[in-house]
């Protein structure tokens, strides 16, 4: 546990502080029986997140120009609708389907463990997803950010050093005033590599049955807690 308290908290977003398997199965469930299109739901939802990756990579090495994380996200759902002969479905179907990274659903204990640490520290996404996304997000389901933190103001996407940093040159902050806290064992490691605090609270369930990582904390992290709520609580919020 750090001797000194951060001035500002940043999160990642994704697996984080919002269920993204769950929100998209149900969302695009719901979806597919409105327009009578039968799909196999779950699977698209995993290849889509498998395909984060690796676009956001090509991106980081110059084999794209910038390019937000929308849309990666639609030109990664293009391929897939062909490669799962998802059939049907129009451009207006794509967009809204594209758009279900907007409307993900919060874990439980996310809104109340923010809104006790707003009261204290500022808060805000470090995120991969730009800010359109990360604002309609925080809209839909009453994040109660302070700033959003989207990977377009830096030009850049996590891990790369100029995201963390962004954040505290944004605030005027030392990076080590600003935490990250996170769910995932590796942006914690680039994040103190930085110079940030960091702080680790594990999702289990995540990605459902393929989930093979994150169970525990794995690096000497400044705090390592039970979730969101938990962290206030360490925290005197």
């Amino acid at each position: 546990m750090a001797s000194t308290l951060p001035a500002a908290i940043v999160f990642d977003t994704f697996g984080t502080v919002v269920d993204w398997r769950t929100s998209l199965i149900d969302d695009l469930s719901a979806y597919g029986a409105q327009r009578g299109i039968s799909a196999d739901w779950p699977a698209l939802v995993d290849a889509w997140r498998a395909a984060y990756r690796p676009s956001m990579d090509r991106v980081r090495k110059g084999e794209l120009p910038w390019t937000r994380l929308d849309d990666l996200h639609r030109g990664s759902l293009d391929r897939l609708v062909a490669e799962h002969g998802i059939t049907g479905l129009t451009e207006e179907d794509l967009v809204h389907i594209n758009l279900g990274w907007h409307r993900l659903r919060p874990w439980p204990d996310s809104v109340p463990g923010l809104t006790r640490l707003k009261a204290r520290f500022i808060i805000g996404p470090l995120s991969n997803g730009n800010v359109s996304l990360l604002t309609n997000m925080a809209k839909h389901s009453g994040l109660p950010w302070d700033m959003i933190f989207g990977s377009d103001l830096f030009g850049h996407y996590k891990p790369d050093p100029e995201t963390y940093l962004g954040v505290a040159k944004l605030l005027d902050l030392p990076p080590g005033r600003v935490m990250m806290a996170a769910a995932h064992n590796d942006d914690l490691a680039a994040a103190r590599n930085c110079g940030l605090m960091t702080a680790f609270f594990p999702r289990i369930v995540e990605y459902g049955p393929l989930q093979n990582r994150d169970y525990a904390a794995d690096g000497p992290w400044d705090y390592v807690v039970r979730d969101i709520e938990d962290l206030a609580a360490q925290l005197g919020a």
